[in-house]
């Protein structure tokens, strides 16, 4: 086979990632995570291997370096490669092929042979599932590495797992990658190591882990600026009743997804406006990078068409529309890919693994509220090209989404049959409160005949940075100054800097607000409930992050510690005495550590 690399010609060059030893932008080696996770696999040389990176940071070229170097040592003959999807078997076979590894994206069980110029094949989860002993039969008879990719898939159906498990018990060698390894269910993932925990749950045990914290201090990913926007919203039920709440406030999981649905609903205001500011600010990207994209993700089919035809009036261009069901969906991805257009709307397949590095800008426009979902979709626009580059994601204020943006630094692992309620457990209020977000995503799901959107309108809320909050009192209007505070800050800019010009713009917008005449006494009014609870969740995270600049450690942890010592939910829907604690206690803890 030509143009694979021989044993001693494997790069090990530590590059960008360690700018002390390699300035940023040299040659196209690997990366020192890649490195170093390389180094620890043949020194061990294991038969399975668990690898969790972040997206973005390069899992493939991570594998393909491996799969290299086991053909080049012989160790391994023939490679299979199981992705989640059709498309990701494609840019799989894309990727290998640069390597010097042909791999067949067609293979399937059905007709059993491939062409012998390929070293390897590419399937999907489901596909192994439909014909496991067939596959079993082909890893006998060749020494094969079998990759793994995003293997947590393994385990979303049990015929999925127990089909993997079948089809490559014999493989020589096994490489299991995963972006996002955390989730809660009953059903393990072959080929992974579990290990109780200090509350005696099983948990995954990986063996090379390289974080989104690791990832972005290393400039190998984009920080993210998360611009949340809530509203009222008002919709009627089946028994006739009109129902009329602010979206971001606690409320239950049906009223939560009821407003959700509300805003997301093509026909009314919200969406379209966010679509708008979304489009400001690819704007303003687009002046420091020119290539720069934007990304929708859709609940459904309608509402990705509806979504196009709005960023169509919006921009006066096309926007790209990707769904599951095309036959010539990974071809318009391609395109998109290879092209300079503004906008692509997709329903869930471009939600993990697929690689479009010049996305920017993103919208999370989907009722889907999990962990496991919201940091795949966030990972689309995380991959750093340029240093400086920031992604932008526009999103619901709904608790539980603001409560991801803000804890995405926070590792988790498979956890199988977690007790929720578990005293010792720091995640456990917050497990609880995505088990009701998550529980309220089914509900409102039950209401698609009983349910009918009346009028929805956007108010920007916050920016939520680097785990703090910025933004002004109250909530802000649509198309205001204040908002264009934030919808321009310039497209490159380093994360110190991002933050220092965040500050300074929210600093300045209060002394404007001070400076201000003030209203007749007659006029004045006290501060609501929602404000109150904005200026304290700000002040909360400034702290924080204040405390994560002297200590170093992640914002997601301080919080988790301090829920555990003072009590009560996320953050994002904390009551104000609850905060005022948070906020007291990490104080005792700076006053401490000064003395």
């Amino acid at each position: 086979m030509t143009g694979r690399p021989e044993a001693d010609s494997l790069p090990i060059a530590l590059t960008p990632a360690w700018p002390e030893r390699a300035a940023w932008g040299t040659a196209p080696s690997l990366r020192a995570w890649q490195t170093a996770a390389m180094r620890q696999y043949f020194e061990d040389s294991p038969r399975d291997f668990l690898a969790v990176a972040t997206p973005g940071a390069g899992k493939t070229t991570f594998a393909l370096s491996v799969a290299a170097e086991l053909l080049g040592r012989r160790i391994v003959d023939r490679i299979t490669v199981v992705a989640p999807t059709e498309h990701l078997k494609l840019q799989w076979s894309e990727a290998a092929a640069r390597a010097g590894i042909p791999i067949d994206p067609t293979y399937s069980a059905g007709k059993g042979k491939t062409s012998q110029d390929f070293v390897g094949i590419a399937v999907t989860y489901a596909g192994v599932a439909v014909n496991p002993l067939a596959m079993r039969i082909r890893t006998e008879r060749f020494k094969t590495l079998v990759i793994l990719d995003e293997v947590h898939h393994a385990g979303d159906a049990l015929s999925w797992g127990e089909g993997v498990r079948e089809a490559f018990e014999p493989a020589a060698r096994r490489l299991a990658l995963t972006g996002t390894p955390f989730r809660s269910d009953i059903n393990p993932i072959p080929f992974v190591t579990y290990a109780p925990g200090n509350d005696g749950v099983p948990r995954s045990v990986a063996d090379y882990t390289y974080g989104y914290a690791h990832a972005l201090a290393d400039h190998v990913v984009r920080p993210v600026l998360f611009m949340a926007y809530s509203g009222e919203m008002t919709w009627r039920t089946r028994a006739g009743d009109e129902i009329a709440a602010r979206l971001g406030e606690p409320l239950t999981k049906d009223l939560t997804a009821q407003a959700l649905r509300t805003a997301l609903d093509p026909s009314g205001s919200w969406i379209p406006s966010v679509l708008a500011a979304a489009d400001s600010r690819l704007t303003e990207v687009r002046r420091h990078v020119p290539d720069a994209g934007g990304l929708v993700i859709a609940s459904d089919q309608d509402n990705a068409r509806a979504y196009a035809k709005i960023l169509r009036q919006i921009t006066g261009e096309p926007a790209t529309v990707v769904l599951s069901d095309e036959k010539a969906s990974s071809k318009k991805i391609t395109e998109f890919t290879d092209s300079d257009r503004r906008w692509m709307v997709a329903v869930r397949m471009v939600s993990e693994g697929v690689d479009v590095p010049r996305l920017a800008v993103g919208v999370y426009a989907t009722r889907t509220s999990t962990p496991l979902f919201f940091a795949q979709a966030v990972g689309r626009f995380v991959r750093a090209r340029t240093r400086g580059e920031t992604a932008s994601v526009f999103l619901p204020s709904v608790p539980s989404l603001l409560g991801f943006a803000s804890e995405m630094e926070v590792e988790r692992d498979h956890v199988l049959r977690r007790k929720i309620t578990d005293e010792g457990d720091i995640f456990a209020a917050e497990n609880d409160l995505l088990a009701e977000a998550n529980a309220g995503e089914g509900a409102s799901d039950e209401l698609d005949m009983s349910f009918e959107a009346l009028g929805s309108e956007a108010r920007f809320d916050r920016v939520l940075f680097d785990g703090g909050e910025f933004g002004h009192a109250g909530e802000v209007h649509v198309g205001s100054e204040e908002e264009m505070d934030f919808l321009g800050i310039p497209g490159l800019l380093e994360p110190g800097q991002m933050r220092e010009l965040l500050q300074q713009r929210q600093s300045d917008r209060a002394k404007k607000q001070k400076a201000a005449p003030k209203p007749e006494a007659d006029t004045v009014t006290e501060v609501t409930t929602h404000e109150q609870l904005a200026i304290l969740r700000r002040e909360l995270n400034g702290l924080v992050a204040a405390w994560h600049h002297r200590t170093q450690q992640p914002h997601g942890i301080t919080h988790a510690a301090l829920r555990k010592e003072c009590g009560g939910p996320a953050a994002a829907v904390a009551t104000a005495e609850q905060l005022h604690a948070r906020i007291n206690r990490i104080r005792e803890w700076a006053t401490r550590k000064s003395s």
